[in-house]
């Protein structure tokens, strides 16, 4: 449960809004249709409630469902901080600093990832986004983007690259990080020798946190169940896991049970293949003094 609200995210208020009510509806022994019939309000309302997908949650909603609930005074004074903070702050990507930079369905992911408790990535070309540096992505930007972006839009999509990793470091709640890249993510000279050793420096500074988890898969491990392309797999308390994938064509996620799956077993098999996180740490460092 969040306890410091006035440093939690909106993304993060209304996830723990949705589950502590979710709790008190199971423990007032109520189905969901009878608490609409007292509410007087749409099945669809309860869900978003209970789900945190309203971006604006009115405290007067959370009031009148405590209320049907009998929710103690400091439970009750809780989920109210957590609908105000909904409604007196913005969640970072909607503001208009970034928002020109974020198409509306790398925005829907930013939610996803805001939210999530874990996130499982493997990257076979890249430094995962959320382990990058300035440096390093203004090299990918200006590589991959042969549209003569302006100096302002390129200084917003690092922006957004930069504030992303705040999920690394929140006060409450830290995203759990788990990175599995091959080999040659180490090896490729991005941007210059100089970017590069900046890049694995950080990489090795990254990888020392408690919340974060980094193997390679050695060029050695042969082939391997990444050699299909990148994923990323968000993780949820509550809520079942989904799949994020990026390429050239554009983003997708991916929710069907039996295909996420899939993704859960490549990843496992991809986390025996690659060498441990001590032994990884060794190639990250032996990987400086290429560069």
């Amino acid at each position: 449960m969040i306890t410091d609200v006035e440093s939690a995210t909106p993304a993060l208020c209304r996830l723990q809004l949705g589950r502590e009510l979710r709790k008190l509806r199971a423990a007032a022994g109520l189905t969901s249709t009878q608490v609409v019939r007292k509410l007087i309000c749409s099945p669809s309302k309860l869900t978003r409630l209970e789900t945190g997908e309203n971006a604006v949650v009115e405290t007067a909603d959370v009031m009148a469902l405590c209320e049907i609930y009998g929710a103690r005074p400091e439970v009750r004074e809780l989920l109210i901080g957590y609908a105000a903070v909904t409604k007196t702050r913005k969640d970072w990507w909607q503001s208009p600093e970034y928002r020109p930079a974020i198409s509306p369905t790398f925005k829907a992911y930013l939610g996803l990832e805001a939210t999530a408790e874990a996130l499982q990535t493997y990257q076979g070309e890249f430094v995962p986004g959320l382990l990058q540096t300035e440096d390093y992505v203004r090299s990918i930007i200006h590589e991959l983007r042969t549209d003569g972006l302006p100096a302002d839009e390129i200084d917003r999509l690092v922006a957004v690259r930069m504030t992303r990793q705040d999920v690394l470091r929140r006060p409450e709640q830290p995203l759990r990080f788990a990175a599995i890249v091959n080999e040659s993510v180490l090896r490729r000279q991005v941007g210059g020798s100089a970017v590069m050793r900046g890049q694995v420096e950080h990489l090795i500074e990254m990888a020392s946190q408690p919340a974060v988890r980094v193997q390679v898969v050695p060029f050695k491990a042969g082939a391997h169940a990444g050699m299909d392309g990148a994923f990323t797999l968000l993780r949820y308390e509550d809520a079942s896991p989904i799949v994020y994938l990026e390429n050239l064509g554009g983003a997708s996620v991916v929710r069907r049970r039996a295909d996420v799956a899939q993704y859960e077993e490549a990843f496992t098999d991809l986390q025996i293949l690659a060498v441990g996180p001590q032994e990884s740490l060794g190639m990250i460092k032996e990987a400086i003094k290429e560069f």
